[in-house]
């Protein structure tokens, strides 16, 4: 296989997979193009290589922006806008569970917690609500918090936490 050939199955494979961490294929394969470039890319750039519309890769250049995963490049003399993207993977994997987390997991707390704080009236009905909320409301809080803390530790996150717990 040749680095075109390797090129185009990693990113149309890290498209398919984007739909995990919860963003679009399009979307996965801009920053998977990114991720292995040399350079800044332009949108033009982005566009002729992954045969997508302006439309498309100016709205999904947006989302991957608010999602703090691409960032702008200013080249002296150039006039038009450039692209690049975290290229420390364990850095990449903080901020996309940090997003995740305030996007997708935090409001399904805030909910769980609104309706697992019900008054009781007393009926079967009630107290099983109540109940299995109050238990998912906990153990979902409790593996965002989990999540936050490895997230925050900075080097080798991951390394330390596997470690941790084969020790």
């Amino acid at each position: 296989m040749n680095y075109d050939e390797a090129k185009i199955k990693f990113v149309s494979t890290w498209g398919s997979l984007g739909s995990l961490w919860g963003i679009n294929k399009a979307m996965a394969q801009i920053q998977a193009l990114l991720f292995v470039a040399t350079k800044p890319l332009s949108m033009e750039d982005i566009m002729e290589e992954l045969k997508i519309s302006r439309g498309n890769t100016s709205m999904n250049l947006r989302q991957l922006m608010d999602w703090g995963i691409v960032t702008k490049e200013i080249i002296p003399g150039e006039r038009k806008e450039y692209f690049t993207t975290e290229k420390d993977v364990q850095e990449l994997t903080r901020i996309i569970a940090k997003e995740r987390s305030r996007r997708e997991i935090q409001p399904v707390i805030k909910v769980l917690k609104e309706v697992s704080s019900i008054k009781d009236d007393g009926t079967e009905q009630t107290k099983e609500l109540i109940k299995q909320t109050k238990a998912l409301h906990d153990i979902t809080q409790t593996a965002d918090e989990m999540m936050n803390r490895l997230v925050s530790q900075k080097q080798n996150w991951i390394t330390k936490s596997l470690l941790k717990l084969f020790r």
